[in-house]
């Protein structure tokens, strides 16, 4: 997807027990027919190991004839991670990779040095209307990998390990948890976990990552004694040990990592750890010097300012 700055998301509750650092709720945008809702990149905190970007989108019903449109646009320096709860969205980059992404799969895309890719409602759902909701979430690469070729790589939901018990169901998207690991490719240390809990179910958020965070996308948990309601992205601290409780039936994500090496500068839809490399891809695509997406004619132009 393409982002432009916006207010920082609201603060959401206290701080609930000392091993939770940071409660945010994430702010609503409309991005033209359909909600998103972003919690990072925050004021009081960029990442979440990798996590440079988080945004939730729908629920939302289209009309026949009508879907998401997001016209070819650029990125560097990172990789985004579309995952979706319902729905369907048809992947176009310009490295030739044509993808419909369905609930429970997962696309990753890697910029590296550059790629330009669109996101649409495919054509057979925009004729009888269908429904939408999701998250991508961008991961900033290590220094060292930024400037790496551009990639794509795509797992079916059936691909990716699921653990169930006991009124859990976890699907790992990314990484490893529950014992359980995915094969997604990673260029760095990150995990990520779409899970459901029934009515009164606990799980634990392992302490062994550096950084980590619940996103409540639907529900309510409980942590420590404090009850916290969708949409809430919850950061914890360091090396405790977390247990969430669903108070009523729920879907979170968990997510998180190791920190990378100090922060990055945001530009559009750009992500570097050099500011002269961000004015490099803003010229880039004012000139046309990336590559084009097949099968597309449109293009989001570089904002102004």
């Amino acid at each position: 997807m393409s982002w432009m700055p916006a207010e920082d998301p609201i603060l959401g509750d206290k701080r609930s027990c000392d091993a939770l650092e940071l409660v945010i709720a994430p702010r609503a945008r409309d991005l033209g027919g359909f909600e998103v809702r972003r919690a990072l990149p925050h004021g009081r905190r960029q990442m979440v190991g990798p996590f440079i970007f988080f945004d939730h989108f729908g629920p939302v019903q289209f009309v026949a004839g009508h879907g998401m449109d997001v016209r070819p646009h650029p990125h560097i320096g990172l990789a985004t991670v579309t995952y979706l709860l319902d729905g369907s969205i048809m992947h176009r980059d310009s490295e030739g990779n044509v993808q419909e992404i369905t609930p429970g799969a997962v696309n990753l895309m890697t910029a590296g040095r550059g790629i330009a890719h669109s996101e649409r409602t495919p054509d057979g759902v925009r004729s009888s209307g269908g429904s939408m909701l999701g998250l991508q979430s961008w991961i900033a690469l290590p220094e060292r990998l930024e400037e790496t070729d551009p990639g794509f790589e795509h797992i079916d939901a059936a691909a990716l390990p699921l653990v169930e018990d006991n009124g859990l169901r976890a699907r790992v998207v990314a990484g490893s948890a529950f014992g359980a690991t995915s094969r997604l490719s990673r260029l760095s240390d990150w995990f990520y976990v779409d899970m459901t809990l029934a009515e009164g179910t606990s799980a634990p958020l392992d302490a062994d990552h550096e950084e980590r965070a619940v996103y409540v996308v639907e529900g309510e948990i409980d942590v420590a004694g404090d009850v916290f309601a969708a949409p809430r992205l919850l950061i914890f601290r360091p090396g405790d040990r977390i247990t969430v409780r669903a108070t009523k039936p729920t879907r979170l994500m968990m997510l998180g990592g190791a920190a990378l090496e100090g922060p990055r500068h945001i530009w559009w839809n750009f992500v570097s750890s050099s500011r002269e490399r961000i004015e490099q891809a803003k010229e880039d695509w004012r000139s046309g010097r990336f590559a084009a997406v097949p099968d597309e004619t449109e293009f989001i132009p570089l904002p102004e300012g």
